[in-house]
């Protein structure tokens, strides 16, 4: 992508263009792209763009896509779709002066997937993941008329993004790891993301601790396959739980939570880890099937009965430890007894929450070309087994922290009619609680702060909140 080679439809000089301009973003999938795009709004932040609601008046929309599945792609067209829409309709409303009043950003993994389309079509600007990070300058380069220097766009710099600040949440999403060597037979990321990298150590530390200085009480590891990270010092082997151990050592007053983390490289060290008074007892550990024929199909790196030895190890030194997984139903030959395996499984981990995806074919994979493909009927009946098997374990594990004392980070709070405030967390557990506080308190003020809440009720409904009242002291 040579800069600016696709913008040359978009003309800037609108005169609405010399006040502060408006970026608006979409994002798609997993909890990678959604660090990455607070700190590309951080970045824009700092250009001196403002940053708007999707949706709103917008001189830029950047559509942060995801491919992981059918329905990812689906969404991801009809978001940016929807995106040109808005610019099309804004557009309608300048003076017909034949000019173009700004333009939409495509990246994401869905935006390398399908790059060729894309730049074919011509109503969007592309930009990879290996360039993600370089939008900001890329962007705001093209608005003052400006050419960016060929080299920055030549080296993949997964890593060069900013620290974000609270636009979004309150939690400071870490990147350290990126891409996959995994190759599973299903996945199409490691030719959309690249092979695995690791952020340095040290950079990574760094990071957290300028995250904590910053006001961040929660700070979140992402990446693609963070198990997977490594750093080769001094003819030493360091591998994800030395980076671990060194997050939660670093500098500030903070807790840590994982983000998904694969079953294959978890070891005695890192489940030691999990019991430090920094560490959130949760963690998203990916199941894919619960049958392990089907697990060595998809050329997954465990077994179902290592897993199960995992979770049962976590739950036996840390009481209340709230597991989530992900599992994907109709899998190329899987038999009726396979998927019963997995909804055994699945019912005797008891998750506290299951992200459930009917297998969705991907050209270019091995799946795409195995035998025994299931009719779309029959994955989606499958995958409504599991989402109605995980409500049921959802609220099973949500109803055993009832007269618990949870310690719940503030995300928002809204003042009532009555003068009180509602405001809404996230406990250690990543568990959403609701509590009010006496109007003493401004919104502002207890956003962002730590409260202790004895939880006293489950909602009703598919994804309830607890319910608590503080604490005092």
């Amino acid at each position: 992508m040579a800069a600016g080679s696709n913008l040359a439809g978009y003309n800037t000089s609108h005169s609405r263009l010399t006040e502060s301009r408006r970026i608006a973003f979409k994002t798609l999938g997993c909890k990678l792209n959604q660090a990455e795009t607070e700190a590309i709004a951080t970045g824009f932040k700092s250009l001196g763009w403002d940053v708007v609601d999707f949706g709103s008046s917008a001189d830029v929309v950047v559509v942060n896509s995801c491919t992981v599945t059918n329905a990812a792609d689906r969404k991801s067209r009809s978001a940016m779709n929807q995106a040109i829409r808005i610019r099309s309709n804004e557009s309608d409303m300048l003076p017909d002066d034949g000019e173009s009043s700004g333009l939409v950003v495509m990246t994401g993994c869905y935006a390398d997937g399908h790059r060729e389309k894309l730049e074919a079509d011509g109503r969007t600007y592309v930009v990879g993941n290996d360039h993600k990070s370089l939008i900001p300058q890329l962007i705001d380069a093209h608005f003052r008329g400006e050419i960016l220097p060929g080299h920055l766009e030549n080296k993949r710099d997964p890593f060069g993004y900013p620290l974000a600040e609270r636009i979004f949440r309150t939690r400071a999403m870490v990147k350290v790891q990126d891409g996959c060597d995994n190759f599973c037979t299903f996945c199409i990321i490691p030719f959309v993301r690249g092979r695995g990298i690791s952020r340095p150590l040290d950079e990574a530390v760094m990071v957290v601790e300028e995250a904590a200085a910053a006001g961040y009480r929660e700070i979140v590891l992402t990446g693609v396959n963070m198990s997977r990270w490594e750093e080769i010092r001094d003819e030493d082997r360091l591998g994800f739980a030395d980076l671990v151990e060194a997050c939660l050592n670093a500098k500030g007053d903070f807790r840590l939570r994982l983000g998904s983390v694969e079953p294959d490289r978890i070891d005695g060290r890192l489940l030691d880890l999990m019991t430090h008074p920094k560490m959130t007892p949760h963690m998203h550990l990916c199941l894919q099937s619960g049958s392990e024929k089907v697990l060595l199909s998809m050329r997954r790196q465990y077994t179902a009965a290592g897993f199960e030895r995992i979770a049962g190890e976590l739950r036996r030194r840390i009481p209340g430890f709230n597991l989530t997984t992900d599992v994907i139903v109709g899998f190329p030959g899987e038999s009726e007894d396979d998927f019963a395996d997995t909804l055994r499984f699945c019912d005797r981990l008891g998750f506290g929450h299951i992200h459930t995806f009917p297998y969705s074919r991907r050209e270019g994979t091995r799946a795409d070309r195995m035998d025994g493909h299931l009719s779309d009927a029959d994955k989606k009946i499958r995958a409504e087994s599991v989402r109605n098997l995980s409500e049921a374990t959802k609220r099973v594990y949500r109803n055993s922290l009832l007269g618990t004392i949870q310690e719940v980070l503030v995300e928002r709070a809204v003042l009532q009619p009555y003068g009180s405030l509602t405001a809404r967390g996230f406990s250690a557990p990543y568990v959403p609680v609701k509590f009010s506080i006496p109007s003493t308190h401004s919104p502002q003020s207890v956003q962002n702060s730590f409260f202790h809440v004895r939880i006293e009720a489950v909602e009703p409904g598919e994804d309830p909140d607890l319910l608590g009242v503080v604490v005092p002291g």
